[in-house]
């Protein structure tokens, strides 16, 4: 739905380019979110390789991973954050190798690769902070006067150029989507990023990445590294102070779980630690993947665990009814009708599923990619933003309610669809009513 551009008010240009290109086959478009959890698999191994780690502790790591719910949610839904998946864990890698085998030349290569994950997500800046500040915290200060390490930062800056270019000529809309996510999203994120810390990887595992933050702080073969344990209370810092989002610090959380399986290797090979990663892998596929039958699927507490799995289910039935509605509009009526909807979800599957009708939406980048036309008089609305542009009709009546017919309580259910007809205005004077951010 939208034109490829250099970047977007919420979001860099990397997964609309992908998924333009990808077009709509659901097997196509989660491709790249599992090769890039196929591809954290194979890191999480390599860093316990690098921390010291035997093949047997490599295997452990990386079956322990792969068996979380980061690692299979973010793994099948093509969003920014599978593929930080390997954009944290690749540069963390990197930088690690570099000290640990006095390799700086791969701070280039590091600083290359952070370059290119700015075209995901601009997040990776905040890792890159967060290892200058470990190593002016906690040394070796002197490596932020390396060449290696000044030129990795010099190219990651080059690679990232046209991302800064988009934010300074269009007033910074990553910072205006920061400011809109922490006001929606802050009174809740700030308890729930604490037990996000604990279910991302599951409980059992905690013990093993808590094990690697102390290991990496007090270990004297890891005092290169060690800034990665004031990198890490960064990210969750930032995570609590900006109240956007609670998920940030599960990329370098993996970091430190592969730190927690070199340090503990020996002691995972115990039985009873089998079976608790086999639970911990269970339970992650229940909540994370789409095993259960729909039928069942509103009746059990995943949709309240994994807002992912609840916002994947009822596009097409929630299609349907908004094109029954637009269907049910007199002739005269329906001829010059549009579908506008509260947000990219909604637009997207009216587009998907009902690709004659006319959709627009306020929200996010849609906002900027089209309004109604002058000429349209009737709108058939779709969503919660309805009782705050109401007002804005001469004349506006609920016709239906979205329902997914199996129970399952997401964002869309329950939600109404409306028909509005007489526009108080010019829809150029209206549409700046319909832009929001979240």
């Amino acid at each position: 739905m939208l034109d490829p551009a250099w970047g977007y008010v919420d979001q860099p240009p990397l997964i609309p380019l992908l998924a333009e290109l990808l077009g709509s086959s659901p097997v196509l478009l989660r491709l790249p979110a599992t090769l890039a959890a196929a591809c954290s698999v194979v890191l999480v191994g390599l860093l316990v390789r690098e921390l010291g780690g035997s093949a047997l502790a490599q295997a452990w790591g990386a079956w322990a991973y792969a068996g979380t719910s980061v690692c299979l949610n973010f793994g099948h839904v093509l969003l920014t954050s599978a593929l930080d998946l390997v954009f944290w864990p690749l540069v963390c890698l990197l930088v690690v190798r570099a000290e640990l085998r006095d390799r700086p030349r791969l701070w280039l290569m590091a600083g290359a690769v952070a370059g290119v994950a700015s075209y995901n997500k601009l997040l990776i800046a905040l890792l890159l902070a967060g290892i200058a500040i470990g190593f002016a915290l906690v040394g070796p200060r002197r490596r932020l006067a390396s060449p290696y390490v000044l030129g990795g930062g010099l190219i990651a800056s080059v690679l990232a150029l046209p991302n800064i270019a988009y934010q300074v000529t269009h007033g910074w809309p990553q910072l205006a989507m920061g400011e809109a996510l922490s006001q929606n999203n802050a009174g809740e994120v700030r308890w729930f990023m604490w037990v996000l810390l604990v279910l991302l990887l599951g409980p059992p595992l905690v013990w093993v990445w808590g094990h690697g933050l102390v290991a990496l702080w007090r270990r004297p073969a890891w005092r290169p590294v060690r800034f990665l344990v004031p990198a890490f209370g960064l990210v969750v810092l930032f995570t609590f102070v900006s109240g956007a989002q609670p998920h940030y610090p599960a990329f370098l959380l993996v970091v430190v779980l592969a730190a927690g399986v070199a340090a503990l290797e020996g002691r995972l090979e115990h039985p009873a630690w089998r079976w608790l990663l086999a639970v911990n892998a269970l339970v992650a596929v229940v909540v994370s993947l789409p095993v259960l039958p729909l039928g069942i699927l509103g009746r059990t507490p995943v949709p309240d665990l994994n807002l992912i799995a609840a916002d994947q289910v009822g596009w097409p039935t929630y299609a349907a009814q908004v094109r029954a509605a637009h269907a049910s509009l007199p002739d005269d009526d329906r001829a010059g009708a549009v579908v506008v909807t509260s947000n990219y979800g909604e637009a997207g599957a009216v587009d998907r599923y009902a690709p004659t009708l006319a959709v627009y939406s306020g929200h996010n980048a849609l906002y900027d990619r089209a309004r109604p036309p002058d000429s349209t008089v009737t709108v058939v609305f779709v969503g919660d933003q309805l009782p705050g542009i109401e007002d804005l009709f001469g004349d506006c009546r609920v016709v239906d309610e979205l329902d997914n017919e199996v129970g399952v309580d997401n964002e869309e259910q329950g939600a109404p669809v409306a028909v509005c007809g007489d526009p108080v205005g010019p829809w150029a004077t209206l549409w700046p009513e319909f832009r929001h951010l979240d």
